[in-house]
């Protein structure tokens, strides 16, 4: 079994026998349960692959989620978010707000939700992501690291928004955006207001053609209240 790598099947054939349950099953119960444990290991195995090529900076999840009126999230929207219909449609979510209100834990939490799913997801802070292209464009990986992310079911770009973009880095994110219209989803987060996104991306024109883009069949979260960092240290 361990060759073959049926690594559930095996653990779940070694517990029985360990355990000296196998008499408590009929031959056929016994195939089923090694079955169940093959396919739950690989299940379990496809989650941590995906969990881990989404490269989160942290873990997060829907049900830590701290859902208070002052915060301005409702509980039923988020619940519903975390089906991931959204990405079958392939809808945006924009979660905007002031900082340490949680908008990064609120991304990295529908993200990890996601992966559960089964979907691919991959995380980016967003200076971070334009620096990496514009290494890439020096040493030729460049289309590489497009299709890469092209591949996602949803890709996360947090903390939009810091700095102006500049030419090149307002060409690669409508590139991004182009990519993924009907194939996958984005969630942005950002201290700026939707609104005051235009002067972020900077020209015009191409402001025009990413926010249309970004912003058609987008879900809005406008997070509120204090920072849940400030929060947390009071509570110490």
């Amino acid at each position: 079994m361990k060759q073959i790598k049926l690594y559930g099947m095996h653990g779940a054939f070694r517990t029985a026998i360990e355990t000296g349950k196998t008499n408590d099953y009929t031959l056929d119960q016994f195939v089923s349960m090694l079955v169940d444990a093959e396919w739950d290991d690989r299940q379990n195995r496809k989650i941590e692959r995906g969990i881990k090529n989404a490269r989160f900076h942290y873990k997060a999840s829907i049900e830590n989620i701290i859902y208070d009126e002052m915060r301005n999230i409702d509980r039923n929207s988020i619940l519903r978010l975390a089906e991931c219909d959204y990405i079958e449609k392939c809808e945006n979510i924009l979660i905007t707000g002031s900082t340490g209100v949680g908008k990064s834990y609120l991304a990295t939490a529908l993200g990890y939700q996601a992966c559960i799913e089964g979907y691919r997801v991959m995380y980016f802070n967003a200076n971070k992501m334009f620096a990496k292209l514009k290494m890439a464009k020096a040493d030729g990986s460049y289309l590489k690291e497009l299709a890469k992310i092209e591949r996602q079911h949803l890709v996360i770009i947090d903390d939009f928004g810091l700095q102006p973009l500049d030419n090149p880095n307002r060409l690669a994110l409508l590139e991004i955006i182009e990519d993924r219209q009907n194939i996958g989803s984005l969630i942005v987060t950002s201290q700026i207001p939707i609104a005051g996104w235009y002067s972020v991306v900077g020209e015009k024109t191409i402001a025009d053609a990413i926010l249309d883009r970004l912003i058609h069949q987008s879900n809005r979260i406008e997070l509120r209240g204090e920072s849940m960092r400030r929060k947390r240290k009071k509570e110490e």
